[in-house]
């Protein structure tokens, strides 16, 4: 079944609001290079929208009633939205769920060492990635440092124009030879992934003592100097290496844009966005936006951990709705879109995929059944039902979409967040937006693919069930 391109329906007027959420969304992109900026940019964007935060409404002793707005944040790692809706909550709740973790280059907590009179940092990769990609690119910091005091210093070095970046070399090819019989996944290797931060030594008398860790000891003091870190404070820092500068438009034709990180915020920004823009829903609305995916949403922070049951508790009481019972059906009678990438065709790859089904950039927002890895292992595979009553919801809010799978059946696969909340007995299904370059540090996306899930989001969280 052929789908359209999303691109050949649109008038002037849609054109003008497309490529307004595109540039926004870029700049989104381009400022949250990291779980924490995102979960801080989604605070900012929710409060200029009338959200209040859960504690500000626990401490004031107001109750929630139907339009009334409340976000509440874990650990500035993972933000959830409310907006009541005029049905009891035990009879559900329409949920955008997306995560704002990326796969990125995390520091060790004793990363500082010189060799070959270069200083350098240790890094342990986190999420998956193909590591040659890392290589030879221009990298930025950012994060946080924790000091003992109490003090957290945040960190941003290699955005701006004027800073410096950062990266790891590569093997020059005249030396290759050994290299390149290598197969990719060890062409370099883990713990290869050393990001060179400086080559200037502190200059020092005659004696050897004095000489010994001259480079480390010219970083140390750099680091004291600019922004108060000692060594030590390293052992409490979260300080992750990304791909530094904007995102960027794609194309000639300026249809895509190129930018680190759009899995997943590409669906974080458009469920977010969607979320703010609710007006009155009869279900109550939520957009989750959640930490640790790319690792199994594991932690504190992931989806695995009972914060989002916790908060909805919460939500619950403060509107006069709770009981335990009531939170289970609550859960139980909710709809869900686990808002997540989906891969794109790729014709430089063709053989990868099925080309019946698989995604196409600007065929509109993806539609997943399933996802998981040969026989649909560690899926959600949502039930026809459900897919039958979001297929009415898009088509008459004349939303472009398509379905896909990842691949080709014994080519590989994936997984998201699905799984973990379909185990409250909830319908939900993967739905986001296609992408080349998945897992890459410059993922490119289609600008109609962005402008159709930001409307399918919308229409979604309008969305009544039978």
């Amino acid at each position: 079944m052929e789908r359209r391109n999303a691109w050949n329906t649109y008038e002037e007027k849609e054109l003008t609001e497309l490529y307004d959420i595109a540039e926004q969304y870029r700049q989104f992109i381009s400022q949250g290079k990291t779980e924490r900026e995102c979960a801080g940019m989604t605070v900012e964007m929710a409060r200029a929208a009338g959200y209040r935060s859960l504690e500000e409404v626990k401490q004031s002793g107001d109750t929630l009633r139907p339009g009334d707005k409340v976000y509440a944040v874990h650990k500035k790692k993972l933000v959830i939205l409310y907006e009541i809706g005029t049905k009891p909550l035990e009879e559900g709740m329409n949920i955008l769920g997306a995560h704002i973790d990326s796969p990125r280059l995390d520091l060790k907590q004793n990363p500082l060492y010189e060799d070959g009179e270069m200083t350098l940092l240790e890094t342990h990769y986190y999420g998956g990635i193909k590591k040659y990609q890392w290589a030879a690119i221009p990298l930025a910091l950012h994060g946080v440092v924790a000091k003992k005091d109490g003090t957290l210093v945040t960190l941003s070095i290699g955005e701006k124009a004027d800073d410096p970046v950062l990266g790891i070399s590569d093997l020059l090819i005249h030396l290759s030879g050994e290299q390149m019989q290598k197969k990719a996944a060890v062409v370099v290797e883990g713990e290869n992934l050393n990001i060179i931060i400086g080559s200037r030594p502190l200059k020092t008398g005659e004696d050897e003592k004095e000489k010994k860790e001259a480079f480390r000891k010219a970083i140390l003091e750099l680091l004291e100097k600019d922004y108060g870190i000692e060594e030590e404070d390293f052992l409490s820092a979260e300080l992750e290496a990304v791909p530094a500068g904007a995102a960027r438009d794609f194309g000639i034709d300026r249809s895509m844009i190129m930018g680190y990180g759009q899995d997943d915020r590409i669906c974080a920004f458009t469920s977010l966005k969607a979320q703010l823009e609710a007006e009155h829903p009869a279900y109550t609305a939520v957009c989750l936006l959640t930490d640790k995916e790319e690792i199994g949403s594991v932690g504190a922070t992931g989806m695995q951990s009972r914060y989002f049951e916790n908060v909805t508790a919460e939500v619950m009481e403060l509107a006069g709705q709770y009981s335990e019972l009531a939170l289970r059906r609550c859960l139980q009678n909710s709809h869900m879109l686990s808002s997540d990438v989906s891969a794109a065709f790729d014709p430089n790859y063709a053989s990868a995929f099925e080309k019946k089904n698989v995604a196409y950039l600007g065929r509109g927002m993806v539609f997943n059944k399933y996802t998981g890895s040969r026989g649909k292992s560690g899926s959600n595979d949502a039930c026809a039902e459900y897919i039958g009553a979001l297929r009415r919801v898009m088509d008459e809010a004349d939303v472009s979409w398509q379905t896909a799978e990842l691949g080709k059946v014994d080519q590989g696969g994936g997984g998201t967040i699905a799984y973990i909340t379909a185990n409250y007995g909830m319908d939900v299904i993967d739905s986001g937006v296609a992408l080349l370059n998945m897992h890459s540090p410059w993922e490119v996306s289609s600008k109609a693919d962005i402008y159709e899930a930001y409307k399918g989001y919308k229409a979604f969280l309008k969305a009544e069930w039978e």
